[in-house]
């Protein structure tokens, strides 16, 4: 079996794999810079115990992180709980894309995993929406180059943000209201961070989409093909409720990419 660990800034997603591709078990967690490689093995020694599944089946794992303290301990975690010295994802390493952009170092682990995912998944040219702490924008091009994006603050930061320097403003549920226009203070804030989330989202995929056609036209005198857009994180569907600018919502996007990372080594590790 397959492990694909996915560390973001507030969750951490785990995926287990057959080696084929099909998922078995997902589990999340609560991202927690503190955590040990000690504490780490011990949730994954209590996943594997809950649903009767045997650590010794894992054969190889890759690790996607943004939290380079957290990656650290996690590949310790791994080295303790499988034995097995885990990939680690990099966008300056042969993922299976190439990174159009000056600097792939400073590329998020993340950010090439969607890429890859809906590369594959779905061809090009693709964009794909991920929304977590950060909302970021992953664009792969018409010739299949991953070229970057936007990076915003995400819903969760947003409402953070504007309950602790509000004091009349309390903690509200982060869902659709009816309308656009809020009667209420509840709605009048969910207007504003789910709604106003998914107009950032469609102003900003519109101005992609038309960057990117503006380059394929110039380049092949032709009009492009439609712009494919891909909804993934944990409030996708949450703000898909308020707009159509998705044309699915895909939220295994990037612990499927991290996957697919792994098989492309692999591959071109046994050929070198």
């Amino acid at each position: 079996m397959f492990l694909a660990v996915d560390i973001g800034n507030t969750q951490t997603t785990v995926g287990l794999f057959k080696e084929d591709g099909d998922a078995l078990r997902q589990w999340r967690m609560a991202t927690d810079r503190t955590d040990t490689a000690d504490e780490l093995h011990a949730r994954l020694y209590g996943y594997f115990h809950m649903f009767e599944l045997n650590l010794k089946d894992v054969s190889a794992v890759a690790i996607a992180g943004v939290v380079p303290i957290l990656s650290q301990e996690w590949q310790r975690g791994i080295r303790t709980t499988f034995g097995i010295e885990p990939l680690m994802v990099d966008a300056s390493k042969d993922c299976g894309i190439n990174v159009a952009m000056p600097d792939p170092h400073q590329v998020g682990a993340d950010r090439i995993a969607n890429a890859v995912a809906a590369h594959s998944t779905y061809g090009d040219p693709v964009i794909v929406v991920d929304f977590g702490t950060a909302t970021n924008i992953d664009v792969v091009d018409a010739w299949g180059r991953f070229r970057g994006g936007a990076i915003m603050p995400g819903l969760l930061s947003s409402a953070s943000a504007l309950f602790s320097h509000a004091a009349k403003l309390s903690s509200v549920p982060l869902v659709v209201p009816p309308h656009a226009l809020g009667d209420t203070t509840e709605s009048a804030v969910q207007s504003g961070i789910v709604i106003g989330a998914a107009a950032q989202t469609e102003g900003l995929v519109s101005r992609i989409t038309s960057e990117l056609r503006e380059e394929w036209q110039a380049n092949m005198g032709t009009p492009m093909s439609k712009v494919f857009v891909v909804g993934t994180g944990g409030l996708s569907e949450v703000v898909a409720g308020a707009t159509a600018v998705f044309d699915t919502i895909d939220p295994d996007l990037t612990i499927r990419g991290i996957y697919q990372i792994w098989r492309h080594y692999l591959g071109s590790s046994v050929t070198r």
